[in-house]
């Protein structure tokens, strides 16, 4: 768990502040209007004391939100976040809009150089053109119907030999040596995710209707538009993304087809089945990287100290104070995520680490975002600590390949081979699963009265277009409600393609790191420490590397895993 909260980074708020209840924070928001009124002020200082009280806030929301996932069937914790998020957020949003036009008409407004605030200033202007005070309400909803998806989710377990298990921990039968037991630990989660399967459209459907009002609202056709306004999507668009999706499907899929028929004959196999998927082809027992969590944490600090010994250092912090959830248990929510205590200046990682090789990426994945955080901390203003997200997945993805010739710290040589090319193989994979998620939303949020009939029959044939050579006879019902296991569609809509622009600037960063790893590092440092002071173009230069969607990049990215692949 998170520690208690502290005021180390205040400058202006009292440390005797607490943001949890609204008296306080109303007086807060008065203040900064009366300071901002004062002929003398000074706007840049305003700002900074503005960001302290976004930072205190955000970070009250945080740590309910952190104990509401680390326990999702603890009834006080639920009880905690939801009222925060009903009684506190929507109270803020008004106020934050007005101190937001307070500042776009202040007299000195033009004082603000364009080089440092041109951003921060185009930011909030976004802000006030989409709010509608109409939404707040919606929101609240929102975020209760996505606690709700937590919840469910949460508590699915399975009985698997006797006992009870986490779906997480289940992971590890899929790499068992024996066929039919891979076979009966895929129906058994499989199924237990089916007896929930109405239920969560149920969630979906709301959700949809819910996003497509908030949109509508805000003076959008659809929410797929709204959405690219709201995540400040200046450097491309829907266009590209489908572009994105036409060179995954002619330059990918086929590749992700040769290695799926690669496997399914030295498995010897008729028919490739979804439980054959994970197991080595070559008949090696499951890797196995540790059993505790602990053994996790000091093998990925040690990966971290040989990309540098600057990371072994900022990991540590987390560990010193508390900031690592790190193991699968019943009532947790899925998935593994990283967040910032935006007042103390310190992340927040949280895993369901299941002793397998995945955890070991997942860790180095999220102590990237961690040093993203870290490095970035000493910027005083809240908007610019925080890079666009297509730039923070590069600091994620960007840190599993800095961190990949290192896996000799779990694994015996030959394991490493094996180990690189589960991750390789990912890799190649993510691509066509990103494009389908995110084909998904697009077809979603612009046919937003469709049918959950007409909804499956396109999951369908985007699997058609994007999946693999896996046979799913029998188990239709499984694959046709297979995108609720991608929580972002709940949770962050139209948040997956992301991904795939990361990881293509990832990958330019390990082909930087093979022609030179110490300039690789630093630039990659360099970039990850502006934070989100400069756009994506120039943060993606910074690293050394270019921003770009297009089968320009996707061909040679993908052709040096490929390579990669023949070599291990």
């Amino acid at each position: 768990m998170p520690p208690t909260a502290g005021a180390t980074t205040r400058r202006y708020l009292s440390k005797k502040f607490a943001p949890t209840d609204w008296t306080a924070i109303s007086a807060q928001f008065d203040h900064l209007e009366k300071v901002a009124a004062l002929p003398d002020v000074d706007l840049p200082a305003w700002l900074v004391q503005y960001s302290e009280l976004q930072a205190a806030i955000a970070e009250e929301g945080t740590r309910r939100h952190i104990d509401m996932t680390c326990a999702t069937d603890d009834k006080e914790k639920e009880k905690a976040f939801l009222e925060f998020a009903e009684n506190i957020v929507p109270k803020c949003q008004p106020r934050w809009q007005k101190l937001a036009k307070i500042l776009l008409s202040h007299p000195k407004r033009d004082s603000l150089k364009a080089e440092r605030w041109g951003l921060f200033m185009r930011s909030v202007e976004n802000d006030i053109a989409l709010f509608r005070e109409e939404n707040i309400p919606l929101s609240v909803e929102e975020t209760r119907l996505e606690q709700t998806f937590q919840k469910v989710t949460g508590a699915m377990t399975v009985t698997w030999q006797g006992k009870e298990t986490t779906m997480q921990r289940m992971g590890v039968y899929q790499e068992d040596r024996d066929r039919a037991t891979r076979q009966a630990a895929w129906e058994t989660t499989s199924k237990r995710r089916v007896q929930d399967r109405v239920e969560l459209d149920g969630i979906y459907d709301k959700l949809v209707d819910l996003r497509h009002r908030m949109a509508k609202n805000a003076g959008f056709d659809n929410f797929r538009d709204f959405a690219f306004r709201a995540k400040e999507r200046w450097d491309y668009t829907p266009e590209d993304c489908f572009k994105f999706h036409d060179a995954v499907e002619r330059l990918i899929v086929p590749q992700v087809r040769r290695m799926q028929a690669e496997r399914k004959k030295a498995l010897g196999v008729a028919q490739l089945r979804p439980w054959d998927l994970s197991v080595d082809i070559n008949d090696n027992p499951p890797l196995k990287p540790f059993e505790k969590s602990e053994q996790l944490f000091d093998g990925c600090r040690e990966m971290f100290r040989r990309v540098d010994p600057s990371f072994a250092t900022m990991i540590d912090t987390l560990r010193e104070s508390g900031n690592l959830d790190l193991e699968s248990r019943k009532g947790k929510a899925p998935g593994g995520y990283q967040t910032t205590l935006h007042e103390i200046r310190k992340p927040f990682i949280f895993m369901n680490a299941a002793g397998l090789n995945n955890d070991v990426f997942t860790f180095l994945h999220e102590g990237g975002h961690a040093f993203h955080s870290l490095l970035a901390k000493e910027e005083p203003i809240l908007r610019y600590r925080h890079a666009p997200m297509e730039f923070c997945e590069v600091a994620s993805m960007g840190m599993e390949l800095l961190a990949f010739e290192h896996l000799d710290v779990f694994y015996k040589p030959e394991e490493v081979k094996r180990a690189k090319r589960k991750e390789l193989e990912g890799i190649v994979n993510l691509f066509p699963w990103v494009a389908t998620i995110d084909a998904f939303q697009h077809w979603v949020y612009t046919h937003p009265n469709h049918s959950r009939d007409e909804r499956t029959a396109h999951w369908r044939s985007l699997r058609k277009r994007f999946g693999g050579i896996e046979d799913l006879t029998g188990y239709e019902d499984i694959a046709d409600c297979a995108w609720q296991r991608q929580l972002h569609l709940f949770t962050s809509p139209f948040y997956y393609i992301e991904y795939g622009i990361a990881q293509l600037g990832a990958l330019q960063v390990w082909a930087n790191k093979k022609r030179n790893a110490a300039s690789a590092v630093k630039q990659y440092q360099a970039a990850l420490k502006l934070g989100g002071t400069k756009g994506l173009p120039e943060l993606f230069r910074t690293a050394g590397i270019e921003f770009d969607l297009s089968e320009r990049t996707i061909k040679p990215a993908i052709e040096t895993v490929v390579e990669a692949l023949a070599a291990v």
